[in-house]
């Protein structure tokens, strides 16, 4: 059985980058690359449908060590 070499680790919502990283550490992996997105909500403003940024998800890809 072969480990993987590559694997992604989020960052949870009630979780700091630092907690994250730690984490990654824990599993044997070195962050290797940081992906950002936002995440919207749909609102309804005035009869319109709109979307607002809620948060900011973060994603690390790691690399075994």
């Amino acid at each position: 059985m072969t480990k993987k070499k590559k694997q992604r680790f989020e960052v949870g919502e009630h979780e700091t980058i630092a907690e994250c990283l730690a984490r990654m550490e824990k599993a044997g992996y070195v962050p290797i690359r940081r992906m950002e997105k936002p995440v919207f909500e749909e609102k309804s403003i005035g009869g319109k449908k709109e979307y607002v940024p809620v948060r900011q998800q973060i994603v690390f890809e790691g690399q075994l060590k």
